[in-house]
């Protein structure tokens, strides 16, 4: 592997728990009703569920056992909207949160000190909004990486203007840490040799439809995205686009309360 790491192990030695600095390391869904989030995602996704380090109010979903997004019913109490947010490793949140605000982007909450590290939400020049988190990780993240069920898509205005303020904001253009490629239109972004995210062109500035606006989009591998859209109408979301010309299914949805999420099926080689 290679890129800059930082080890959030313990004594134990496990490179499995080293992420990439400036890579993405965790998502997760801030939420209003904690029970009402579990029974659609279980439904939809078919994840269970623990407890998690950060308090009750928190959870972590399992897919197979292995740990893959965190939920927490903190949307009112931190006054944020309901949405699932990608969270980028970073050495320090506080420097990081200075370079945010440095580049013109806005810091939403934080940085807040948790028992494990220190997270902030903070948002881009376009307004799309993103977390950053210094601190220890998932003892299992090197499973999650590998076998990663899931793809961040930034839409935006300007995909260079943004490769840009995350580079210098995350740090990307530092020897050893993350690639940047244009590969078909969109700006790729490459950690330890593997494509992680992809920034893209053409969201509006500024629009009346908070769908259309700059954004992260979570979108989760599945293996039947018509399947899981199904038993997402069926459980009180809904149904915002469909896209079949990116390698595979690929289904838009909003749960209950509103968050929007993707799944995608991958075309069969």
């Amino acid at each position: 592997m290679s890129g800059k790491l930082i080890s959030r192990t313990g004594s134990d030695g496990d490179t499995s728990h080293h992420a990439v600095l400036g890579s993405p390391c965790w998502v997760s869904l801030a939420a209003r009703d904690l029970s009402a989030a579990e029974a659609f995602y279980r439904a939809v996704l078919g994840w269970t569920f623990r407890a998690a380090t950060l308090g009750e109010r928190f959870r972590v979903a399992l897919a197979h056992g292995r740990a893959v997004a965190g939920i927490g019913a903190v949307a009112p109490a931190l006054q944020v909207p309901v949405a699932w947010t990608p969270y980028f490793a970073v050495a320090d949140a506080d420097e990081t949160v200075g370079r945010v605000q440095e580049r013109g982007g806005t810091v939403g909450v934080g940085p807040i000190g948790f028992p494990t590290g220190r997270a902030a939400l903070v948002s881009d020049r376009a307004g799309a909004v993103f977390g950053i988190w210094a601190g220890r990780l998932i003892r299992d993240f090197g499973a999650w990486r590998r076998s990663a069920p899931l793809w961040l898509r930034l839409v935006t205005r300007d995909a260079f203007d943004a490769a840009i303020f995350y580079g210098e904001v995350l740090e990307w253009t530092s020897p050893g840490r993350c690639d940047v490629r244009y590969e078909d239109g969109a700006v790729v972004l490459v950690c330890a040799g593997e494509p992680v995210a992809s920034l893209c062109g053409g969201g509006p500035e500024s629009a009346p439809d908070p769908e259309l606006r700059p954004r992260w989009q979570v979108r989760f591998i599945v293996p039947d995205a018509a399947a899981c859209a199904r038993a997402a109408e069926e459980y009180g979301g809904t149904i915002t686009g469909e896209d079949t010309d990116a390698g595979g299914e690929c289904v838009t949805l909003r749960d209950p309360e509103g968050a929007e999420l993707a799944v995608f099926a991958p075309r069969e080689a």
